[in-house]
């Protein structure tokens, strides 16, 4: 029934990966397993029938989808089913978009869909390494045309040694950890952290990936071969050689533009559309009867933009805005900006301005982490923002795009490491809040920027300050090229390369990179990551003039941490029957109390904005579960008078019996000459007898009374007579 292809890839240390095709999805245009160890993954691709009008992209929808039933688990929450993407299944999609876009022929506008599932799961192996894999095998294996193949591996690098695709147990040893996908030929997509590492040691890395990559593709070219010849989809260009040509003529107005150096994005943007326009007001004036095809003519002025700039690094050495090739757009940087939050930095380059907020939380405000192989929390949190007024867009706020989750973990990759984890330093949960309120060309690095110097403003002692760069390129031929520091919008847009590297000044510890052609060489990336090494140390100086360590507190109106231990048998005890002591204990305080069983033990967080609170809260945990100590003085309450005596509590829930030879030093009638219920009485514990009753006194603590001396008999008075 089934006619099925197999191909192994052996990893070189006994493990194998199986590609297979032809039993699952078979009404797909392409559809194939990937299987190493227990862990598979469905691929597919369909792309469809009619090609997609008046569109000048590439219509590609990449998707990564896990199963919980994969690993043998229920989904979360009250459906009991998968539902949106969560941020690890959409950073994985992205991961595979990057490495596949560049790939496909020019001008194919059928709209494409990639669609891999994770069906199976191993706990210990990472699937999102073998996604590129998968959807590039897919492709192989298809009628749609596709300059691959490809693949992806994460690399990491563990007491000095390399491994290709390491388990999740190994993964938390490495100081190097990047997904990597590239050709036989290039590297195309890099992203990934590392823990300060040298440029060298990350082109090592880079190095080692590619060699197994290249291992990867072959077995997709010889999987392809045995399957026999599959006629691809022609992709028809349009073209028109006249209309091209009338465009072509007004090359030197934006060269003109180009070279005139306009450093704000908006108005360079409305001279070259005023150019356009003129252009296109007197073509429609001399070809009224003829067909106008908008589409190519926006595409040819595109071209043009994109050749002017071009032309104007590699004649004159300038770019767009100006500046040299190496540097960086002038720096403006303010801390304590927003007085109300913990932590607040503005951080400005150029015409890109991110505003960046640090809150601090408690237990209660750490993430869970509920995914099909991962679970646990994280106390260490980096959003990104990306509003549409950031770029002049007059569009309305909507949910959470694709880019601003791998914008914002970028930024959360490159701030972690430097995190305190001691809790005696850092008690909190941290969120951290990238605002972009302007936008031209690398957002995400200043979030970086800005996301240290709230941090540091926010009096939280991070082990060392962070920046960041974006790098470009734009090459000319195999050995002409020029990198670029810093760059524009509009350079990433029309450059070939986008490559963003973060680090301390002791190493680099996160990057990603993008390349629009076919791949770079070594050579270039070791010259780029070099350059970017001086545009970060440039920016952190920058940034230091500012505030150049962590503020030596946390602000007055940061929460403040209390933590104190009790025994497990008491943990019941603070919280009371149905909540009712803990809440009553937090309403009366407004304190928030946590309390969490850790190795047989309570372990109690007390958590309030005053130490007033704090202190309070603290008196009526320590009242529940202190232990009565001989020799101590309590405050307490009397509850009850009998003729002996009065029964006082001096801790929840334990009395202790004030004999009425102990209220006072001088004889008293009745207790109630001096004691009523409910009255406060300051007593202190002199016995706990064996049966555990305590004995209290009261006199002990008041001033005993001076005993007057007895007068001396009187001699007799002796008389005369």
């Amino acid at each position: 029934m089934f006619k099925i292809f197999q191909k192994n890839i052996d990893l070189g240390d006994g493990r194998i990966i199986t590609i297979e095709t032809g039993k699952l999805a078979r009404q797909a245009d392409g559809a194939v397993v990937i299987k190493l160890g227990r862990t598979m993954l469905l691929a597919t691709v369909v792309s469809s029938k009619e090609a997609k009008e008046d569109i000048d992209f590439l219509p590609l929808s990449v998707d990564y989808r896990e199963n919980f039933a994969a690993a043998g688990r229920f989904p979360g929450g009250f459906f009991k089913r998968e539902g949106r993407p969560s941020d690890k299944e959409v950073l994985t999609a992205r991961l595979v978009d990057r490495a596949l876009r560049p790939l496909f022929p020019e001008g194919y506008n059928f709209e494409t869909f990639v669609n891999i599932y994770l069906i199976s799961a191993d706990k210990e192996i990472i699937p999102d390494a073998l996604a590129g894999l998968a959807a590039s095998a897919a492709l192989s294996v298809s009628n749609i045309p596709f300059n691959g193949p490809i693949s992806e591996v994460r690399i990491v690098r563990i007491n000095g040694h390399y491994k290709i695709n390491p388990s999740f147990s190994e993964i938390e040893e490495a100081d190097i950890e990047l997904i990597v996908g590239a050709t036989s030929e290039n590297i195309i997509m890099v992203e990934g952290e590392m823990h300060e590492v040298s440029e060298t040691d990350m082109l090592e890395a880079l190095k080692f990936a590619h060699e197994a990559i290249k291992v990867q593709c072959k077995a997709q070219v010889d999987f392809a071969n045995e399957i026999g010849t599959i006629d691809k989809r022609i992709t028809i260009i349009k073209e028109d050689p006249e209309l091209k040509e009338l465009i072509f003529n007004e090359y030197n107005k934006f060269y003109e533009i180009a070279k005139s150096e306009i450093n704000i994005k908006a108005k360079r943007r409305e001279a070259f559309e005023a150019v356009k326009e003129d252009f296109i007001i007197k073509y429609l004036t001399e070809h009224k009867e003829e067909e106008t095809d908008e589409q190519l003519i926006n595409k040819y002025f595109h071209d043009i933009e994109k050749q002017a700039l071009r032309d104007l690094l590699l004649k004159e050495g300038k770019r767009i805005d100006g500046r040299k090739a190496d540097e960086i757009r002038p720096i403006y940087c303010e801390v304590d900006c927003l007085p109300a939050a913990h932590g607040s930095a503005l951080f400005t380059r150029g015409e890109t301005q991110s505003l960046t907020t640090v809150t601090f939380g408690t237990k209660l405000d750490e993430k869970i982490i509920d995914e099909v192989l991962e679970q646990g929390r994280d106390k260490f949190l980096l959003h990104y923002n990306f509003p549409p007024f950031s770029t002049g867009d007059a569009r309305p706020l909507r949910g959470v795009s694709r880019r601003e989750v791998g914008h914002g973990n970028l930024a959360n990759r490159s701030l972690k490491r430097m995190i305190p984890t001691d809790e005696t330093i850092n008690p909190y949960s941290v969120r951290v809040v990238s605002d972009i309120l302007e936008s031209n060309g690398s957002s995400s690095m200043a979030t970086v920027c800005a996301g240290t110097l709230a941090l540091m403003d926010s009096g939280l002692q991070i082990h060392k300050p962070v920046s960041g760069i974006a790098m470009g390129l734009v090459t000319f031929s195999s050995d002409k090229y020029i990198i670029l520091s810093d760059i524009l919008g509009d350079e990433d847009h029309l450059g070939d390369m986008d490559f963003k590297v973060t680090g301390t000044k002791d190493g680099i510890l996160a990057c990603q990179m993008d390349i629009k052609v076919k791949g770079i060489s070594f050579e270039i990336l070791a010259q780029a990551l070099e350059q970017a090494k001086n545009g970060r140390l440039f920016i952190l100086e920058k940034m230091l003039e500012v505030l150049p360590e962590p503020r030596p507190e946390f602000k007055p109106h940061a929460p403040r941490v209390e933590k104190i231990v009790i025994a497990k048998e008491y943990i019941g005890a603070v919280i009371g029957p149905g909540g009712k002591v803990i809440q009553s204990i937090q309403a009366d305080t407004g304190a928030t109390i946590v309390i969490e069983e850790v190795d047989d033990k309570g372990i109690i967080e007390i958590v309030a904005s005053n130490k007033e609170s704090i202190e309070a809260a603290i008196y009526r945990i320590k009242s529940i579960v202190e232990v009565p100590e001989v020799g101590k003085i309590y405050k307490g309450v009397v509850k009850g008078i009998v003729s002996f005596g009065a029964f006082v509590e001096i801790l929840p829930g334990r009395q202790g019996l004030l004999h009425i030879s102990e209220i006072d030093w001088k004889r008293i009638n009745t207790v109630e000459d001096v004691l009523k219920e409910g009255e406060q009485v300051e007593v202190k514990l002199i016995e706990i007898e064996r049966t555990g009753k305590l004995r209290l006194s009261r006199k002990v603590l008041l001033q005993k009374p001076l005993q007057q001396k007895p007068e001396p008999p009187r001699k007799p008075q002796q008389r005369t007579y």
